[in-house]
């Protein structure tokens, strides 16, 4: 049984117990928004733990001694995370959705640069390849979206949400944030399709990057990469939920 087949099977366990309403869909919700707010931040050297994140988001409360900037960026990530959702009855993804979660994000770090591309060249620290150049910037993003429309039903969903994430982080089209845009991306095409959140911890940050720079030339093993993310995210909602995990054979 392949990877994918399996993350197909805990996914028909799961839809057993769907829809998820109420209550059991807010607190859901709610869980996934701590934890992939935290997570995405942390792998970009965010400083807030998992429980200042909780605290932050559920109660308004700061912490103090931590940069403020830290505090914005888990600010703007759940208030993306939340447009997030708004997108998940629709079967498409549009360069103006990726606008928007970059504006929401970004807006209380720097209002000129949240949901504009960059103007100016960016290098990516201990990358050998180069991002697009500025003046083909939003050519490639139309012709990211494009395809996103087109090649979508030609993949695995799991496997479309990985690719969406690379070619998105290949262009590199803001200023900052670009990262934190491409995961709330792919996590928007996974619950589109029904499938549970890819969330990187940052634990896995070297892996993660260093999957990220080979798929410049073997894409396999960072889709493999991110399918076990969703498996695992799969097995702990089934724990959560009391769900037991199908047999496999």
């Amino acid at each position: 049984m392949t990877l994918y087949e399996k993350i197909d099977r805990y996914k028909l366990a799961i839809d057993e117990k769907r829809p998820f309403e109420g209550h059991l869909l807010h607190e859901i919700k709610n869980y996934y928004r701590i934890g992939l707010t935290w997570s995405s931040n942390a792998l970009e050297g965010n400083t807030l733990t998992l429980s200042e994140t909780k605290i932050l988001l559920e109660d308004g409360l700061t912490v103090g001694g931590k940069p403020l900037r830290d505090t914005f960026e888990a600010l703007g990530h759940a208030k993306a995370y939340d447009f997030m959702f708004t997108l998940l009855n629709s079967y498409q993804i549009t360069e103006e959705d990726a606008l928007t979660m970059h504006r929401m994000f970004y807006t209380g770090i720097d209002v000129e640069a949240a949901g504009k591309y960059r103007d100016r060249p960016v290098f990516i620290t201990g990358s050998k390849y180069e991002v697009c150049p500025v003046e083909r910037i939003e050519e490639e993003m139309k012709k990211l979206f494009q395809w996103a429309c087109s090649a979508r039903n030609k993949y695995h969903p799991v496997q479309f949400a990985a690719q969406l994430h690379k070619r998105f982080v290949f262009i590199h089209p803001f200023i900052d944030g670009n990262g934190r845009v491409a995961r709330l991306l792919m996590n928007t095409a996974l619950i589109q399709d029904g499938y549970m959140l890819a969330i990187i911890p940052p634990v896995l940050r070297h892996e993660y990057i260093s999957l990220l720079e080979r798929a410049h030339e073997d894409d396999q093993p960072f889709m493999d990469f991110i399918a076990e993310r969703v498996l695992e995210s799969e097995k702990e909602i089934m724990r959560l939920l009391n769900i037991p995990f199908p047999h496999l054979s």
